[in-house]
């Protein structure tokens, strides 16, 4: 008897977890994992944050945390330190009640439902994401029905830097009420952000042009090691009357992956519309997973309104970005000292978990093959992946394949 699942097609892996199921597998000693996006200490270990785990213990043994179900928006103090982390304790918007905050599924959830909101309410269409980004952002905002996926120009392969004209020639043609999707600081995959001068301009294009700014916060301290520095652009934004909104994730910050914490922040230029957009925001919440999970939303919480735990985990977030900008100073050196051909200055120009190498995906799929580093293909590493141990084994396996595989003369350079 034939079954009526026979129609279904085998679906294509995710690249990134299929990398990590490979590296898994592997038994050489030296392999590499420079795919998965999650913080490594210096032994390529996970690292759950002190902060966390002393939150743990103490809601472990609070017999009057229960487990019944949160409300739809979630929990209303982990939301309300949210927005005041990303928009500044002294911000206008906050004290003119015009911002607030529901609690998601992590940065993807925030996504999916401010997509969906906009979508269903607004009846925007039209979406921009910068050529590259995360590639979960174009499956997203088509599942939550926009039907027309642009683009907008970011990285420029020959100077391993952002093509701003094209970004900004691309947001002058773009129609009103598009949605443009900005990453908020340590853009992914390329780690390369806009100079605050640059985000003055993006603004100026955006307000004359009436778009709508849909920012991705998933690093905020992460990237520099400073919470306010990582939220410039955010509240640049609001500071020049834009409305607009932004998903935030917990996952890098608090090291919280699995735990899916996430605020979805929203900021409107009447405090009055805010009943009305939360009544709405719930049923697209009930109709998608119903309410949320508490534990993440818990430790956060507490945290955030704790002045002494605040400042601990401020400094736990210090300790994870210099790490990232030391692997970056070593493998850069590395690279110079073996005379690797190409400039690698942009390797400690970028910011955050990820590295845009420039390598190619010949040179990408020699490095899985030959000496079990593991890597996507578009040639974007995760930093923390290298440690004291394995850097210089990494540099010499990248060497190896730059001199093997040279980018084509037909090819714009990517070294």
């Amino acid at each position: 008897m034939s079954s009526r699942f026979a129609v279904v097609e085998q679906g294509p892996p995710i690249e990134v977890f299929l990398l990590n199921k490979l590296f898994t597998d592997d038994t050489n000693k030296n392999k590499v994992n420079l795919g998965v996006g999650a913080y490594r200490d210096e032994n390529g270990k996970p690292w759950v944050l002190p902060v966390v785990r002393k939150m743990e213990k103490q809601m472990a043994a609070d017999e009057t945390l229960l487990h019944e179900y949160l409300p739809v928006l979630g929990l209303e103090q982990f939301s309300n330190s949210s927005v005041s982390m990303l928009l500044g304790e002294d911000s206008p918007a906050i004290a003119e009640g015009r911002a607030f905050g529901i609690q998601v599924l992590s940065g993807t959830g925030g996504l999916r439902v401010g997509a969906e909101f906009l979508n269903k309410h607004l009846k925007y269409t039209t979406f921009y994401y910068s050529n590259p980004t995360w590639e979960n952002h174009h499956l997203v905002f088509v599942n939550s029905g926009f039907t027309n996926p642009r683009v907008y120009r970011y990285w420029d392969d020959k100077t391993c830097a952002i093509n701003f004209d094209g970004m900004i020639e691309d947001l002058k043609n773009a129609p009103e009420n598009s949605v443009i999707l900005l990453h908020a600081c340590a853009h992914n995959p390329t780690g390369i952000d806009p100079t605050q001068e640059q985000w003055i301009k993006i603004a100026d294009v955006m307000e004359e042009r009436k778009l709508f700014p849909f920012f991705d916060s998933a690093y905020q301290g992460f990237a520099s090691g400073d919470l306010d520095r990582d939220a410039w652009a955010v509240r640049y934004f609001v500071k020049r009357g834009f409305e607009l909104v932004c998903a935030q994730s917990y996952a890098k910050n608090f090291g919280l992956y699995n735990e899916r914490v996430g605020n979805l922040s929203v900021v409107v230029s009447d405090s009055k519309l805010i009943p009305a957009m939360k009544s709405q925001l719930t049923w697209v919440v009930r109709g998608m997973y119903s309410n949320p999970p508490a534990h993440g939303a818990r430790v956060v919480a507490n945290v955030l309104s704790d002045k002494k735990l605040f400042d601990e985990w401020r400094d736990h977030i210090k300790v994870m970005s210099a790490r990232v900008m030391q692997m970056r100073e070593a493998l850069r050196a590395e690279l110079v000292k073996l005379g690797t051909p190409g400039n690698w200055d942009h390797i400690v120009k970028q910011i955050g978990l990820f590295s845009y190498t420039g390598l190619t995906s010949k040179q990408c799929e020699y490095l899985i093959q030959e000496h079990h580093i593991y890597l996507l293909k578009s040639g974007r590493i995760n930093i923390c992946g290298l440690n004291p141990s394995n850097v210089q084994y990494v540099a010499r396996a990248m060497h190896d394949a730059i001199t093997k595989f040279p980018a084509q003369e037909d090819q714009p350079s990517k070294l």
